[in-house]
């Protein structure tokens, strides 16, 4: 939707079970749905009740409560902050995002776009420390996914203890 795009097949999970339920599924367009005509097997975890209703109720909660909406102004809002606090500091590569999930590339030189894996690493554990857990990916790219109901003042003091952790390894 972001890019005007209509995926033939989409793959999604995790917080479609609110959370707390396992589930998974595979959404495609209405006519490259052929698993009515032909019988592809069964397997043990399909077609429980108990997820399928946990993904409907976090289906009509996203819709009803507006959250992607909500997501795409927070991420904005947060994608500004980020920019204007870290614009200028040497060992922030780039800084990139979309809706509530966004990444901060730490380097070792902005000319040489070196990656900073230990500095990366720092960061996370002063992170921690602080009371705030992400993820790295490729080594050095700082990747933040908050929950889709995050409060702005909870988004601004993460977003306050990772810029001050950053900040501390220049």
């Amino acid at each position: 939707e972001h890019d005007g795009v209509q995926p033939d097949i989409v793959t999604l999970g995790k917080a479609l079970g609110g959370g707390v339920l396992p589930i998974a599924a595979v959404v495609a367009r209405r006519d490259l749905d052929i698993c009515g005509d032909f019988a592809i097997g069964h397997y043990t975890h399909e077609k429980n009740p108990v997820t399928a209703r946990a993904a409907l109720a976090t289906l009509e909660v996203i819709e009803g409560d507006g959250l992607v909406a909500r997501a795409a102004e927070l991420g904005e809002y947060a994608m500004d902050r980020l920019r204007e606090r870290l614009d200028g500091v040497p060992v922030v590569g780039d800084i990139r995002g979309r809706g509530l999930m966004f990444g901060i590339e730490i380097v070792e030189d902005r000319d040489t776009r070196e990656p900073g894996r230990e500095r990366a690493e720092s960061i996370l554990y002063a992170c921690l420390a602080a009371g705030l857990s992400f993820k790295i990916s490729q080594g050095c790219v700082l990747t933040l996914s908050p929950p889709l109901i995050i409060a702005r003042e909870d988004l601004d003091r993460a977003l306050d203890i990772l810029c001050e952790a950053i900040a501390a390894t220049v």
